[in-house]
């Protein structure tokens, strides 16, 4: 009890395994590649979330640089620096020392004036 095959019975069944190890194979390629489809869908899909969120932030970013901006724009119309009003109010009380000076100098004059006609 042998075994005979002949040579196109063997080539036959070499065909038959290449073939069926050529459609494992492309059947394997196939799954890889449905799979590396959707996973770069996903990681389109984040990078795509990622870059809608940064161009949020960015618009933020230059809303605060805008408000920023304007409130240096408004800070000398709206603020005195503190040399500023230390100046201001010492010009102030200069000029109520003066005025201050004067009603003494007047209330003076006028006890002085008072005093010689008592006598």
């Amino acid at each position: 009890m042998g075994i005979e095959i002949t040579f196109w019975q063997l080539v036959t069944l070499l065909l038959a395994f290449f073939g069926a190890c050529a459609g494992a194979g492309k059947l394997l390629l196939a799954q890889t590649q449905r799979h590396l489809d959707q996973r770069f869908l996903v990681m389109a899909t984040r990078l795509d979330g990622i870059e809608a969120a940064n161009r949020e932030e960015t618009n933020q970013w230059k809303r605060v640089e805008r408000e920023l901006m304007s409130l240096k724009a408004d800070l000398p119309l709206q603020y005195v620096r503190r040399e500023d009003y230390i100046r201001g109010q010492s010009v102030i009380e200069a000029k109520l020392d003066g005025l201050a000076v004067k009603l003494e100098n007047a209330q003076l004059r006028g006890l002085i004036k008072g005093a010689n006609h008592a006598d």
